[in-house]
């Protein structure tokens, strides 16, 4: 039975390195901030409608406060994902 052929691989040689001055990396300074701040504002919320016994911040929505509270912490949590 004939021998195959043993091929030879060429040596692996490594991209040359990239500048880290090339790199842009796009700033998003923004979404800490608003992400607490939405944090604190839902929490706010929850905590003024249940220190006043329902009639902050507003009266005409009754338990759907605790809602629109969560709904800040969602919206915060949604925010949040835009970090780098």
């Amino acid at each position: 039975m004939p021998k195959s052929r043993i091929r030879k691989k060429a040596d692996y040689t490594p991209p040359p390195a990239k500048q880290a001055a090339s790199i842009k990396l796009e700033t998003r300074g923004w979404v800490a901030p608003v992400m607490l701040a939405m944090f604190v504002i839902g929490l706010a919320w929850i905590v003024v409608f249940y220190v006043t016994d329902g009639s902050l911040p507003i009266e005409a929505l009754d338990n759907w406060n605790i809602v629109v509270g969560f709904g800040f912490i969602a919206a915060g949590f949604g925010v949040s994902t835009q970090w780098k």
